[in-house]
């Protein structure tokens, strides 16, 4: 029953997603933008991590999960350490993607060669 539950909410962020593009006509950075507020928004409410239990992967794949990673990671930091912990939260728990988007976005920009 999990993989029916990740399936939908995962698709349903992705039909969100879809949604803002042709109804809204956002453009790819605004729809990206929008959905990652939302999750931090979400997980700043407190409903977000529920969801995770809930739809598991649905929840943590999509870019959504970015913006409940980043709050949270700055709300547990700052718990434990204060004000400083809002900026060494935010990195501690997404430091890894970060790193991941960065290595693999300049390797393939060494094989690929962009269209003059």
């Amino acid at each position: 029953m999990i993989y029916l539950w990740a399936f939908i909410v995962g698709g349903g962020i992705c039909v969100i997603g879809q949604l803002m593009f042709d109804i809204a006509k956002l453009t790819p950075a605004h729809t990206m933008a929008t959905l990652v507020v939302a999750g931090a928004v979400i997980d700043g409410v407190g409903l977000y991590e529920p969801l995770v239990k809930f739809a598991g992967a649905g929840a943590t794949v999509p870019i959504t999960s970015f913006g409940n990673a980043l709050v949270h990671g700055a709300v547990t930091e700052y718990q434990q350490d204060g004000w400083i912990g809002i900026i060494t939260g935010i990195f501690s728990i997404t430091s890894a993607g970060i790193s991941a988007a960065i290595i693999f976005s300049f390797l393939a920009a060494l094989a690929v060669r962009p269209k003059g």
